[in-house]
């Protein structure tokens, strides 16, 4: 079974760029090889990064392509030949298929009578095809960011590359790309081990022999050492553990090459700084991670993952050096937190003037004042609402609220979040709760923020999650004003993650709000805007039910084609639905209800004049009849179960129409040649369609067969 390496060796990738990179180059050279039939079945695949090297090791490749047969079809047969001689046409269609004139056959198809040939291709040697066509991939492989490195050409990529390297087996293929021409040679640690060249002799010896030269290419064992080694470290504190920190371990992983962990210390005053600030200056600002005794108290001590491997008198240098930095940083930041204590957050209202939020939008000033006529508006559609529906508990403080609108993005204006612009929203909420401020409203203002991403928690109050809200409404509302929404894959004010924020918002909490009342309120009943914000909403509404809960793609298409307006509503839908479509009887339902759908459709197309239910005197079958009147039976009863939110049995009520919708297909043609029992019938149709679709629209359900 052959085997095939392929390693890139670059200058320091940045760290985020290498998962999405890995990943690419690992797709990219496996679509090749399969498109290109140079892999056994069950072939397998491992890849490998470091920030110097993207690598990609096959194992069960085909070193000659099989021979191929293709079936050509070429000119119409009244064009290939005239006076019983080949034309030109045939001859070159002959030539294209290598087969001689008088072997072409004559074949009919829709259009008519054509040539056609077998034509024989005789497989390429997976050199001859990796050679052309793997530089192709590397070309095309997305960065964010990229750079030209040689001067008047064309290359670009994130890094420039030093070396490649690409074996079939111990052979060494000469893929050239960017002036580099590939061989069997790569490079170990550019510290531990120096510059010497190290030869791969099979792709199977390439991670034991970078091992030895002190790099660990394998993403997983480095994640794996690391977390060993933060226990280790941390072990010398007793009672300590390592705050767990995912994102920085993923972080930490794809800047090292050789990780180890060094234990460092900081003065126990600085702990009197606000934790958060003291948990981002060593976690943005220094990749440490912090330390905590069992009761999450955080203690004067760091983890540093360090890319070299230090030993003797170089272990008390590398952690001084570290102590060193970190002091002068938590100096800074004491620093700006104590001159930030001599302006109130209400003394700092004012200078939000100065600072701009964008430009045609104007100031944070202006977005401040928007923001807190929104959030009135929200808490008290909240208030109403709450007080209105029996059983449902929200309390809304308007005024904790207004006063959190007000002070929100006062910490723009403070030192430490210039300083710290990752504390944005947190230095606030904390200057808030040292100043005396109510403590909803400073819980809201730390808060409000929150969701950053999918993966963040929502505000855990409601005047927070009012707040959230409407802060991303107006930013949402205000750009699409200005015609700035995303477009593609451009998003640059973050709109989607904004939106994504209040659709998780809505799901996750008790807000009876709906994205009509949001978009409405934030583009103060603008129709032609209100309604593009509401479909942009309704957009994320169903990236969410679809990406991130899981529902399925026809499911979530069915549900937001009918009032997408609730998304807690619409989640309990998606999921009843979710739920029913394995029955019997759904699955015939839905398909009747897609054929009423398509009649209707095609009878409004043809100019058919007919109303919900007109007419009704006009259906004298008695399949009709009965399915008339079991409709509108039953339709009450799903209306009653609708608006109490009982969605399972609902469409379990609908299901049971299955058999008179079966009947009536069975033994009558709704297009009847006479034009009053033609309408009668689309209007039952139609009926049907508009009493029952409440839940869902069943003909977007896809049926198997």
């Amino acid at each position: 079974m052959a085997e095939f390496l392929f390693e890139i060796g670059l200058e320091e990738v940045p760290a985020r760029m290498l998962p999405g990179a890995e990943a690419e180059l690992t797709k990219r050279v496996s679509d090749l090889l399969t498109r290109e039939r140079l892999v056994e079945e069950g072939f397998s695949v491992e890849s490998y990064s470091t920030p110097r090297r993207l690598a990609v090791w096959v194992k069960g490749v085909i070193a000659q392509q099989a021979d191929a047969e293709e079936e050509l079809v070429g000119p119409p047969v009244k064009a290939a030949y005239k006076d019983g001689q080949p034309t030109k046409a045939a001859e070159a269609f002959a030539e294209k298929a290598g087969i001689p004139v008088d072997q072409l056959r004559t074949i009919t198809n829709a259009k008519g009578e054509y040539l056609a040939a077998t034509a024989k291709r005789a497989g390429k040697s997976f050199s001859e095809v990796v050679l052309a066509e793997l530089p192709k991939e590397i070309a095309a492989m997305y960065w964010a960011k990229n750079m030209r490195w040689r001067p008047f050409l064309p290359e670009r990529f994130v890094r420039p590359i030093k070396w490649i390297l690409a074996l079939l087996d111990g052979a060494v293929l000469p893929v050239e790309w960017a002036g580099i021409t590939a061989s069997n040679v790569t490079y170990g640690h550019r510290v531990l081990f120096g510059y010497e060249p190290i030869t791969i002799a099979t792709p199977a010896e390439y991670a034991d022999k970078l091992y030895q030269a002190k790099v660990m290419v394998n993403v997983e064992h480095r994640r794996e050492r690391i977390r060993k080694d933060l226990d280790k470290a941390t072990r010398i504190v007793e009672g300590a553990r390592w705050r767990e920190d995912h994102p920085l371990v993923d972080k930490v992983t794809h800047l090292t090459e050789w990780p180890t962990v060094l234990l460092g210390k900081f003065e126990d005053e600085f702990l009197a700084l606000p934790e958060e600030v003291l948990v981002t200056v060593m976690r943005d600002h220094q990749n440490y991670f912090a330390l905590e005794n069992g009761e999450h108290k955080l203690q004067p001590y760091f983890l540093a993952v360090l890319n070299t491997e230090p030993v003797g008198d170089a272990v008390e240098i590398i952690r001084h050096g570290n102590e060193r930095v970190l002091r002068a940083r938590f100096n800074d930041a004491r620093f700006f937190y104590e001159f930030d204590q001599r302006a109130s957050l209400q003394d700092r209202v004012e200078l939000l003037k100065n600072v701009t939020f964008q430009k045609e939008l104007g100031s944070y000033y202006a977005k401040m004042e928007r923001t807190n006529a929104l959030v009135v508006t929200l808490g008290q559609f909240v208030r109403e609402r709450a007080n209105a529906q029996r059983g449902q508990v929200v309390s809304v403080k308007l005024d904790a609220l207004t006063t959190a609108a007000t002070l929100a993005k006062t910490d723009l204006t403070t030192e430490l979040v210039k300083e710290f612009t990752e504390l944005q929203g947190i230095i606030g909420g904390l200057y808030a709760k040292a100043q005396g401020v109510d403590e909803a409203a400073a819980i809201a203002i730390y808060e409000h923020y929150q969701p950053a991403g999918m993966e963040d928690a929502i505000p855990s109050t409601v005047e927070g999650q009012l707040l959230s809200i409407a802060d991303k409404a107006d930013t949402i509302a205000g750009m699409f004003g200005l015609g700035m929404q995303p477009t593609g894959s451009k998003d640059p004010f973050g709109l989607r993650r904004a939106a994504n924020g209040i659709v998780k918002i809505l799901a996750e909490s008790d807000l009876p709000l709906t994205l009509g009342e949001i978009a409405g309120a934030a583009t103060n009943n603008n129709e032609a805007l209100c309604a593009n914000v509401k479909s942009f909403l309704g957009e994320r509404l169903e990236w969410y039910l679809r990406d991130i809960r899981g529902g399925a793609y026809d499911v979530v298409k069915a549900v937001m084609a009918t009032d997408p307006d609730d998304v807690r509503d619409a989640m309990k839908r998606v999921d009843a639905v979710s739920a029913a479509r394995a029955g019997a009887d759904f699955a015939a339902i839905a398909a009747a209800f897609k054929r009423m759908k398509n009649l209707v459709e095609q009878a409004k197309a043809k100019g058919e004049v007919f109303s919900p239910g007109s007419k009704l005197e006009f259906l004298t079958e008695p399949v009709e009849r009965s399915l008339s009147e079991e409709a509108g039976r039953r339709a009450a009863w799903v209306e009653g179960l609708r608006k109490d939110g009982d969605y399972t049995l609902a469409l379990a009520t609908i299901a049971e129409l299955r058999p008179f919708v079966d009947a009536f297909f069975d033994k009558v043609m709704v297009m009847a040649p006479e034009p009053q029992l033609r309408a009668a019938r689309l209007g039952l149709l139609l009926r049907i369609l508009l009493d029952y679709s409440k839940v869902a629209d069943f003909s977007e359900i896809v049926i198997a067969g």
